[in-house]
């Protein structure tokens, strides 16, 4: 239950409405987060269905080295995509920062892909807590990051040190985060 309530595609999306709304955004820039969060966890999630159905995947969860590989391209152009897009439509530095900091967290793990398989969940989780620094939220958000890193220890989708790992890169992306959003 933890991996799935810690999944990216559907922590994301709520991170950035709390971090927006902690952070007091016009309702302009909340609705164009959220649209923009929403829109790339349902790119991902019709990519991924789309390679099952033509019999090029296994499983949506992209488990298999090429298939996770093929997913994280996807992704990572989806979100440096989405910010070049935001970026350019003038959007507000934050709402940019964190797709683009989100395309570096997945291009991160598909550089280690031949060393380890870095668990995105865990990075993602602990962005999102990031992101919602210092809301009280982020302590709640923070508890949830160290939940899902177990959960995918004990459902032995990652090692350890996969999770490590994606624990201190998204907790470096939110870091950026706040260095680069400011």
């Amino acid at each position: 239950m933890l991996s799935i309530l810690g999944h990216p595609a559907l922590l994301m999306p709520g991170a950035v409405v709390w971090a927006s709304i902690a952070r007091n955004a016009p309702p302009s820039v909340l609705f164009t987060a959220a649209s923009a969060s929403v829109f790339v966890a349902l790119c991902v999630g019709v990519y991924s269905v789309v390679q099952v159905r033509a019999g090029r995947w296994v499983h949506v969860d992209a488990s298999v080295p090429r298939e996770r590989s093929q997913l994280n391209l996807f992704l990572a152009l989806l979100l440096f995509g989405t910010a070049g897009a935001l970026w350019w439509s003038g959007q507000p530095r934050p709402v940019f920062m964190a797709l683009a900091l989100g395309g570096g967290l997945v291009g991160f793990g598909h550089l280690l892909r031949r060393w380890l398989k870095v668990s995105l969940h865990a990075g993602f989780a602990v962005f999102a807590a990031g992101l919602s620094w210092p809301s009280p939220a982020a302590f709640g958000l923070l508890a949830l990051a160290v939940g899902v890193c177990w959960s995918r220890v004990a459902l032995r989708r990652h090692t350890v040190a996969e999770v490590v790992v994606g624990f201190v890169a998204g907790g470096m992306a939110g870091f950026g985060f706040h260095l680069c959003a400011a």
